[in-house]
């Protein structure tokens, strides 16, 4: 579904990504991870068209996306940190995106899920940071994308949201949508991804599924198996 091939993005001297290729199928849940400042969150705007690369391509179902926007209709996301105008209420927020997708099929699972109905008169600027995580969460699956962008999206809900939101990922997942997830929460990632893509100053480490993490680690944990990786990864 997505192609990522020979990726190079750099921030003046400061290189960020260095020859990043990856394909990321349909049907999957696949968790980014890496140290902080590993190219993350930059691979993951690029593919949102947010940021540009400075060589390289990324395709989408075979088609070119750089410096396009159209495919960006079929792509939802969940930002870690989301920001809203802080005098506007839950309801004209979700009112203005629906406005601006107009004749877009409309999920609103999560928003009945998170009871946001009942606060929707609630000021922006007056909600908790998990209040805001579940907004952003209604939002990313709204309007029914077949790839979704989350980016360590229950950092902030309480256990009960974040589970809503781990079985609605599941649950998009059995419709063939791919799904990307940045986190750093190995025992989250476990319960919903199929794979793991490990970014290392800029570069793929290892693109691995799950279970064969633990096989080549002989590790029943997955962040055990990533620590072994890692490490070994780090030995001079």
């Amino acid at each position: 579904m997505i192609t990522i091939e020979n990726l190079y993005k750099s921030y003046g001297k400061l290189q960020v990504l260095r020859n990043v290729s990856v394909e990321l199928g349909k049907g999957k849940v696949i968790s980014i991870i890496g140290p902080n400042g590993s190219g993350k969150t930059t691979m993951s705007k690029c593919i949102l068209g947010m940021v540009l690369p400075d060589s390289g391509d990324i395709r989408f179902n075979g088609e070119s996306v750089l410096k396009k926007y159209a495919y960006r209709s079929q792509i939802g996301y969940m930002p870690q940190i989301g920001k809203y105008p802080e005098n506007m209420k839950i309801r004209q927020v979700i009112e203005m995106i629906r406005d601006i997708r107009k004749d877009a099929a409309v999920d609103d699972e999560l928003i009945g899920l998170y009871r946001l109905e009942e606060m929707y008169e609630k000021r922006m600027g007056a909600l908790s940071g998990g209040t805001k995580q579940k907004v952003s969460a209604a939002l990313a699956f709204m309007f029914d994308p077949q790839v979704l962008i989350l980016d360590e999206p229950t950092a902030g809900l309480d256990p009960f949201a974040a589970e809503i939101l781990k079985g609605k990922i599941l649950k998009e997942k059995k419709k063939g949508k791919l799904i990307l997830i940045t986190s750093h929460v190995m025992s989250e990632v476990e319960e919903v991804a199929d794979e793991v893509l490990c970014l290392v100053d800029g570069s793929v480490m290892f693109y691995e599924t799950i279970s064969d993490l633990k096989a080549q680690t002989q590790e029943t944990r997955l962040s055990r198996a990533v620590a072994k990786i890692m490490n070994e990864g780090y030995k001079p």
